[in-house]
């Protein structure tokens, strides 16, 4: 018996090694300024915002809403840039926010949920899923997340200050 020619062909078929890092460098740096082309607009947008009394104006429309979830109101571009269009995008927008450690990690996890809800419910929709349900659980669950761990984060503040208290810290 021979071995079966599935095998050779497959050997055949894979390309050598310079010729895969190639492929793999031309593939990532085109990634890489799509990604660009959308993050560092989106980050001189609103570091320019931030000179202006627009964005304090804006977020104080949004503050109540975000305080829910223990972030500023400036934070809801940055969900909306999630939303809409990609995580990256959303960065762009986080970055010159200069928010604290948890509102970074209260950002990511609310994003990582819900993120790219337009793109990714037209595929759902696509498969005969209900692209328009799925999306609205995907934001109810990121919400319901996102109070989660402002609950925990409340918890954790007072269990650190009731330490504190305890150990004679100040």
């Amino acid at each position: 018996m021979s071995e079966p020619e599935t095998s050779a062909t497959a050997e055949e078929s894979i390309p050598d090694i310079p010729t895969r890092i190639r492929t793999g460098l031309s593939a990532g740096f085109r990634t890489s300024l799509k990604i660009i082309k959308v993050s560092v607009p989106l980050y001189v947008a609103v570091t320019l915002l931030k000179g202006t009394p627009a964005l304090d104006l804006l977020g104080k429309v949004f503050a109540p809403v975000m305080g829910i979830f223990g972030l500023p109101g400036e934070a809801a571009f940055a969900f909306v840039a999630a939303f809409l269009l990609n995580l990256y995008a959303a960065i762009a927008v986080i970055a010159p926010l200069h928010l604290a450690p948890f509102q970074v990690t209260q950002c990511g996890l609310m994003m990582g949920i819900a993120h790219n809800l337009v793109v990714e419910g037209g595929v759902l929709s696509t498969t005969g899923a209900r692209g328009g349900v799925l999306t609205l659980c995907r934001v109810a669950i990121a919400c319901v997340a996102g109070l989660l761990l402002r609950g925990l984060w409340s918890l954790w503040e007072v269990a650190s200050s009731w330490t504190m208290a305890l150990s004679g810290g100040s």
